[in-house]
Parts: structure tokens; C-alpha cells; sequence
């Protein structure tokens, strides 16, 4: 087989994943998009009737929880696969809500599913799995504590008894507010190499205090709100251990290996849908005598998007196929080339989208101010832009990333 060919390969996925692609797709053209609006509404006013019917539409439909094993209720796509189907879930920021692929939910459900024993299996992941609950990832902390660096870890679980007590704050933990269980990481141990272990945290366990979900440059959207907790005295049983003790920075970064991936997935639909509608903005509205499609600065902007988007699509695929491969490891730094690309690329995107449809687009009339301030976390979110950079460019300055693949 030729180099060219091994490309296509690559890019063309078999014909029955092609045939779930266009079916999420045409769900999310059909199903999702006529009613996002009544979604986000009535999300504001604390209900969540619509989502729950597309949710049901979905299950019927067969689209649901795609990542997950037959078992579970799901598809058992691999990595690649998902790549096809999140970017046309993400193409709406409540599509991927509604096939039950959303952030945190289903990094979470994939960890579990990898890690948790079959008795963490039975109490967390099936209801998750069936959308009966939702869950939470905690490991950043205020200042001094766990941000970008996992080494500055403040919340402590001491060994008490057969169990754990767990003391400390978390804050930026997505969804914790409503979450039915916690995935919490702590320090457990000085050794640089085993320092901390996940636990598994039922939300409403003695010593859980919400303080609040902390407001943010975006509107809160479902599970996107950002949830500030205290630990106080909070025990948990030799159950609530998530893996081995002492491998929960190994267990968190297999999480946000491919996590990032999915969060590229879908910002990439976000960006592309952006685009296609300022396509057929500038072929309609007319200035200074022409259609705005025919102003080379336009045409530039154009460019600029389309470009970012395919390069992302590219980057994303290729660490996906690895990720595929059982390649974790190898695929880790081209994860991180991905993220910050893909991140940057949202936010130029949805910028150059605004200055496009002028005055308007900076309003709320249109969607572009709103999505840009969801957007402007992607590249702070799961590792800010400055830490992936760090790690790629470590590996291009060793020797050690090959980029021409």
C-alpha cells in the first residue's frame, strides 16, 4: 500500500461508521438544533424537560453512550469512530448532553470502566451510563494548591481505620454541584512518584459542603457550572479507593489523555457549524457594493478557519488512531499539539465570526458572543495552553516527536 493510500485509510473510516456518522448528524440537524434554544431556556429556569425528551429520542434512536461497551448500553466505538461522531454532537453545545457524551461525564465513565471494580461499576458507572445521574472530576484547587501543576496537591486522605478521611478544597469541578458522585484527588503519600489516589466520593457524603459554583465569563449550560467545595472530615470506605493507592496521577492522566481528544472532537463540530454560517452570511449581506464574500479580508478570515479546522481535524484523528492502538504514551504529546490548535482555533473561529457579522454578531441576536465565551475556556480547561506547549516542544527539542507521520 502506498504512503497516499495509508492516508485515505487513516481519514476513511469503514462504511458502518460512515452510516453512524451521518445518522448522529441528521439527529442533531433534525432533532437537536430546532430545539437548543428551549434546552438552554429552560435550563435557566431549572428544568429539563426537552433535554430529557431528545435524551429518550436518542436511546430509541440507538445513539446512545457510543464510547460505551454493548453492555452498558452503548455502541463500543473506538477512538476514532468517536472522533466522527462528537464533532456532529458538538456541533451544538447541548448535542452531546443529549447522546449522554458530555464533559465530565463520560471521561469519568471511561475511567471507571478501565479502573473501578465491579462493585464501582454496579453503583456508579451503570447509572451513569444510563443517565440517571451525573458525576465530577476534582483535582483543581485554590491557589496554593493543584492547578496546571498536580505537584502543588493540598487535599490530604489519611489512612483511618480499613477507610480514608479526606480533607481539603476543590474549586472548578464541573458539574459537582448536582453530581451523585465525586471522583476526588488526593495526597495520600510524599513520594513524588505514588503521591496521590482517586476516591470515589458519594456527593452527598458527611463533610461535602458546597459553597457555590463559581460565575465565570460563560453562562452556565447543564452540567457546566463551576462547583467551589470543602472536604471537612470526609471518610470513605476501602470501596471507595478508584485503582490502586498511590496511582492517581497515573489514573488522571490516562483520563485527560483522551479527554482532551473528545474536547477537541467537539469544539471542532462548534467551529465548523461557525463557519457555515458565516458563509452564507457573507454571500448574502452586501457592502461598499459587493457581497462581503468577495472583500478579500473576508476571504482571509475564511481561509484562516477553514485551514484551522481541517489542520485540527488532522492532529485529532491521527492521536485518536494511536489512542486506538492501545499507544497512550506515544500518543500524549500529539494530543497536546491538538488541544492547544484545536483551542485556538474555536476562539479565532468564533472572534473572526463576530467581526464578520459586525455589530450584530456582537450581540446576543446571534449565537457567536455566547458560544465565544464558552469557548474562551478551551484553552485553560484539562491543561492551559502553556503547559502543552511545554510538553511539545520538550519533545521536538529531544528529538523525540516525529511530525511527519
Amino acid at each position: 500500500m502506498t504512503a497516499p493510500e495509508n492516508a485515505l485509510r487513516l481519514l476513511e473510516p469503514p462504511p458502518e461508521v460512515e452510516a453512524l456518522r451521518a445518522r448522529v448528524r441528521a439527529f442533531v440537524d433534525g432533532r437537536v438544533l430546532p430545539r437548543e434554544a428551549e434546552v438552554v431556556a429552560e435550563d435557566r429556569a431549572g428544568r429539563r424537560d426537552a433535554l430529557l425528551a431528545l435524551q429518550a429520542e436518542a436511546r430509541a434512536e440507538g445513539l446512545w453512550t457510543p464510547h460505551l461497551p454493548p453492555a452498558l448500553g452503548g455502541l463500543g466505538v473506538g477512538a476514532h469512530a468517536m472522533c466522527l461522531l462528537f464533532r456532529e454532537m458538538g456541533r451544538s453545545l447541548v448535542g452531546p448532553r443529549v447522546f449522554n457524551c458530555d464533559a465530565p461525564d463520560q471521561g469519568n465513565m471511561d475511567l471507571l470502566l478501565h479502573a473501578g471494580t465491579e462493585e464501582q461499576r454496579r453503583r456508579w458507572l451503570a447509572p451513569l451510563a444510563r443517565g440517571e445521574v451525573t458525576s465530577a472530576f476534582c483535582m483543581t484547587e485554590p491557589a496554593p494548591g493543584a492547578g496546571a501543576d498536580p505537584a502543588n496537591l493540598r487535599t490530604r486522605a489519611r489512612p483511618d481505620g480499613d477507610g480514608w478521611v479526606l480533607d481539603g478544597r476543590k474549586w472548578f469541578a464541573t458539574g459537582a454541584g448536582e453530581a451523585a458522585v465525586l471522583l476526588v484527588l488526593a495526597r495520600t503519600s510524599d513520594d513524588p512518584a505514588r503521591a496521590a489516589t482517586l476516591f470515589l466520593v458519594p456527593r452527598d457524603a458527611p463533610g461535602v459542603v458546597h459553597v457555590r459554583d463559581v460565575p465565570t465569563m460563560a453562562e452556565p449550560l447543564l452540567a457546566h457550572r463551576e462547583a467551589e467545595l470543602r472536604l471537612e472530615g470526609v471518610r470513605v470506605g476501602p470501596e471507595g479507593v478508584l485503582g490502586e493507592v498511590g496511582a492517581g496521577l497515573k489514573l488522571a492522566q490516562r483520563r485527560l489523555v483522551p479527554a482532551r481528544l473528545t474536547h477537541c472532537m467537539r469544539w471542532l463540530g462548534l467551529a465548523d457549524r461557525a463557519l457555515s454560517l458565516c458563509r452564507e452570511h457573507v454571500r448574502a449581506r452586501v457592502s461598499f457594493g459587493r457581497p462581503l464574500a468577495e472583500h478579500q479580508l473576508v476571504q482571509e478570515m475564511l481561509w484562516r478557519g477553514a485551514a484551522a479546522i481541517h489542520a485540527g481535524n488532522l492532529m485529532t484523528v491521527h492521536a485518536a488512531v494511536l489512542l486506538e492502538r492501545g499507544l497512550v504514551r506515544e500518543a500524549r504529546p500529539y494530543s497536546s499539539l491538538a488541544k492547544v490548535h484545536v483551542a485556538r482555533a474555536l476562539c479565532q473561529v468564533l472572534d473572526d465570526a463576530i467581526q464578520m457579522h459586525g455589530a450584530r454578531g456582537y450581540s446576543d441576536d446571534l449565537p457567536f458572543a455566547g458560544w465565544y465565551r464558552f469557548a474562551r475556556a478551551a484553552r485553560i480547561a484539562d491543561g492551559p495552553d502553556e503547559v502543552h506547549v511545554g510538553v511539545v516542544a520538550r519533545d521536538v527539542l529531544d528529538g523525540r516527536l516525529e511530525l511527519l507521520v
